[in-house]
């Protein structure tokens, strides 16, 4: 995730003055460019608007945010939407974390905003600890109602590469999981869970609207993460999309880039004051995702249908639809690795594909190479460990310095920068470097 902050506005709805005008995409200029404004399904009783009625979205966080239900309604009463059924389901007590707090904000806000109907289930991890995010996970998976998981977080594959909490559990509706590709570009490699071949891996783009606030054009936003997996065989879904022989991230893309960020608003933990705040990154497109998803499911549920699972059914329908249901996205880097996968909504045409799509196979993966890539895994994992805690020393340095004094340089430039301090490599931590502006 990467946002730039502006100044605080009051708690409370006034109307905006000269001072403190959004500048950020909102939900409706979102809605609009992507298509997702005009879904609407055909029953007996009359069209259906494509709202995200009748599903529940999961959304996994870190730390208790104790604002997040007067930010969410700040934000509705805003943009004109409807208050949500809204539950938190708090597994670490009242410790709360800045950080965190804007994550928390922007996937509730967004979710909402583009599935506005769907009931949202907020579970709030203990700590960011790789412990106590997968609890969080296997507790949302669990949640009788949830079709949808969203995960705006990662570890480096290095790390942590299971699969054991990403699936649907035996008996349970269709669940289809979702995850942040990372922020921290092409370079700086798979992580976990966006590289599990179960979950839906969303990079980033820069989304630019023409004259008339339509749909323009995308290009990769440069901070969109991903790659070939080292420690993960390719998927069977992707073997006409790819032949590595590895897993490779990102699936699909969503908006993600700061400067052609949203709007999210957010009250500091510690002093209650709220502010708007333009945010970007691949946090973004995965509750957003992740509202898609849901919408398709209830598409679904209108038809008779069940959710999509998955592994056996999301993917495996992704990457059997034509390129029609995707926004092409040019490249930022000519010749590497694509950072927005198959690329961004179509909203109809998608949404339609995969509301009728009757595709159901098991997961299963490549063993071409599976042998030079775990080959490759003990020789890696110790450089990587490494080269991150590199990246951790150098964020701790910055996160001293004034931001008015440093500015992002360019778009694109590493906000959301996962490390792990290979003294204790069973604790991986999240790390975010934000850079203000105002």
């Amino acid at each position: 995730m990467r946002m730039r902050l502006r100044r605080n506005l009051r708690p409370a709805v006034d109307s905006l003055d000269d001072r403190c005008l959004l500048s950020g995409l909102t939900p409706a200029v979102l809605n609009h460019a992507y298509g997702l404004d005009s879904v609407y399904f055909n029953t007996p009783g009359g069209a259906v608007k494509g709202d995200g009625t009748g599903q529940t979205i999961a959304l996994i966080e870190a730390f208790h945010d104790p604002t997040l239900q007067s930010d969410l309604q700040v934000f509705d009463q805003t943009f004109n939407l409807p208050a949500p059924p809204l539950d938190v389901v708090n597994l670490g007590g009242l410790q709360s974390n800045p950080s965190w707090g804007v994550e928390e904000s922007l996937d509730v806000e967004w979710a909402h905003a583009i599935a506005p109907k769907a009931t949202l289930v907020v579970v709030e991890a203990s700590s960011q600890s790789l412990q106590s995010l997968l609890a969080a996970v296997n507790v949302a998976r669990n949640l009788p109602s949830v079709d949808v998981i969203s995960m705006s977080l990662g570890f480096p594959e290095s790390t942590y590469h299971s699969s054991a909490v990403l699936t649907t559990p035996p008996g349970h509706i269709g669940i289809t999981f979702v995850g942040a590709s990372g922020d921290s570009g092409m370079a700086g490699g798979s992580e976990w869970p966006a590289v599990s071949p179960d979950v839906l891996s969303v990079g980033g783009t820069s989304l630019y609207l023409n004259a008339a606030g339509n749909y323009g054009s995308e290009v990769a936003w440069s901070g969109s993460g991903g790659g070939q997996s080292h420690t993960v065989a390719e998927p069977s879904y992707q073997r006409n999309a790819q032949s590595s022989g590895r897993r490779s991230t990102p699936d699909v893309a969503f908006d993600g880039d700061p400067n052609t960020g949203v709007e999210v608003y957010q009250s500091s933990p510690y002093t209650g004051i709220g502010s708007w705040q333009v945010v970007g990154g691949t946090s973004l497109g995965t509750p957003a995702w992740a509202a898609i998803m849901a919408i398709a499911d209830q598409g679904r549920t209108l038809e008779g249908k069940g959710s999509l699972n998955g592994a056996t059914q999301t993917l495996p329908t992704l990457y059997a639809l034509p390129p029609s249901d995707f926004h092409s996205v040019a490249t930022n880097h000519p010749g590497r690795a694509s950072a927005t996968g198959l690329g961004s909504p179509n909203g109809g045409p998608l949404i339609a594909d995969l509301v009728a799509s009757n595709i159901n196979v098991p997961l299963s993966t490549s063993n071409a190479s599976r042998g030079s890539i775990f080959s490759l895994r003990r020789a890696r994992s110790r450089r990587f460990a490494f080269r991150h805690v590199g990246r951790f020393q150098h964020l701790q340095h910055l996160r001293h310095l004034r931001a008015a004094e440093h500015p992002s340089p360019s778009p694109g430039h590493p906000a959301s920068i996962l490390a792990v301090d290979a003294r204790i490599p069973v604790h991986p931590t999240l790390i975010m470097a934000l850079k203000r502006h105002h």
